[in-house]
């Protein structure tokens, strides 16, 4: 009688601890339908370009210069009452970001000079706590995480009881106010401030973007914050370097980090390593 022969061990097929690729697909289309509905929101708002609209009260205004839209951010900031809601990313030339830290000193970074002193008269005093009456929701993508000062601005938000999550495509600088106004930068120079009926538009962009995005940090759990901070920017698409340098270390430290997270969670690949973080509740 013969017998069946035995399949060796070693030529078993072991499961992939990758995700599989029907959830790979779900996630690209959920960030393709994303950047289409901030794309929509963009080229309709860079419509409205009529003259005579710059004009308090009316449901559309025009915001010019950097300082000028500074103050208007400002404005709506602590101007509001209950909510702010708002998206941050890179490249901030209205209120770049170290620029909304509190100095241990008590001073401006760009007192000391002349030409700094100026500078800091005419910027917002804006507050590392923000508006002390407003509950903010806050989404931040990649670009806003290679900032100077990024991390550590984040850090202060929750701190101040803020709620941060993280996308990985890019977001239009976005801030709305009680859900009633909103403000949208158009492009380096130029902003937009929309009432209702149009700010409606604004605040269903924002909430399909937070309901598909990701805590910055988790509380829960044992991981180490510092390793939490580090699988953030990973799954932000940093590179070793980017994020040696926002958490103050070397690209080595970050590499040795996160082979110890690879081996923690019995991975091989970081792309594994961020599947199992995201299933794990890690970040």
């Amino acid at each position: 009688m013969s017998s069946r022969p035995e399949v060796p061990p070693s030529s078993r097929a072991e499961p992939s601890p990758g995700p599989p690729a029907s959830v790979r697909s779900s996630l690209i289309r959920l960030q393709e339908d994303l950047r289409r509905a901030d794309d929509s929101l963009v080229r309709l708002l860079g419509a409205w370009r009529p003259d005579g609209l710059e004009v308090p009260g009316q449901f559309v205004e025009f915001w010019e210069g950097r300082e000028a839209q500074a103050r208007r951010l400002y404005e709506l900031e602590y101007g509001a009452r209950t909510s702010l809601m708002g998206f941050q990313s890179g490249a901030n030339t209205v209120a770049p970001v170290p620029s909304t830290l509190a100095d241990p000193e008590g001073v401006s970074a760009v007192e000391g000079e002349a030409e700094g002193a100026q500078e800091a008269e005419a910027e917002p005093p804006w507050r590392k706590d923000g508006n002390p009456h407003a509950a903010y929701r806050v989404v931040v993508d990649r670009a806003f995480l290679t900032e100077p000062a990024a991390l550590r601005a984040l850090d202060e938000r929750l701190a101040a009881g803020h709620q941060v999550r993280v996308v990985d495509q890019p977001l239009i600088k976005l801030l709305i106010a009680d859900e009633e106004t909103a403000m949208v930068q158009l492009e380096a120079g130029r902003s937009m401030v929309l009432g209702p009926p149009l700010v409606r538009l604004a605040v269903e962009l924002f909430e399909s973007v937070w309901q598909r995005s990701r805590p910055y940090l988790r509380e829960d759990g044992d991981l180490d914050p510092t390793d939490r901070r580090l699988l953030q920017l990973m799954l932000s698409g940093l590179t070793d370097a980017a994020t040696a340098h926002q958490l103050g270390t070397s690209p080595r430290t970050v590499q040795r980090r996160l082979r110890a997270l690879m081996d923690a969670a019995s991975v091989s690949s970081r792309v594994q390593l961020g599947w199992y973080a995201m299933r794990n509740n890690w970040v």
